[in-house]
């Protein structure tokens, strides 16, 4: 069996030491997948290289490699800070309202009070007392 080595740039020159790798599994969209792979392979490495060479470049970096913004091109979706929040808010509205119709209560806040609470579907309130001795 062959070993594998890294080599890592270190002031004073380099170092190698020897592969030992381990197993990542990432959940991404099947066509964006495929897109990655038809491009990696033009550039004559698969998956698991590149992903490699993000990684490497990010550590060497600290930080994301490449800078994050609007898509250069129409084959992705930019969502801007404030279409994200407003996504958020409607989905925590549409599960509050599901929560109500089912009959379940929904933990609050009372600023006022400083304190947590359940309010129930008819209204009613419930506050959390503090368990700890003062």
């Amino acid at each position: 069996m062959t070993s594998r080595y890294y080599i890592y740039r270190k002031k004073g020159g380099i170092e190698m030491q020897p592969q030992q790798d381990v197993r990542v599994t990432v959940r991404v969209d099947k066509e964006l997948k495929e897109n990655a792979e038809t491009l990696f392979s033009r550039l004559g490495m698969n998956m698991s290289v590149a992903f490699n060479v993000f990684l490497r470049k990010a550590v060497d970096e600290q930080a994301i490699p490449f800078k994050i913004g609007p898509p250069s091109t129409g084959s992705s979706v930019y969502y801007d800070p404030d279409m994200i929040t407003n996504a958020f808010q409607n989905m925590v509205a549409e599960e509050i309202a599901s929560r109500k119709e089912n009959g379940y209560p929904i933990a609050r806040f009372d600023a006022e009070k400083g304190k947590a609470f359940l309010e129930y579907p008819d209204g009613s309130k419930e506050y959390i007392e503090d368990d700890k001795e003062e």
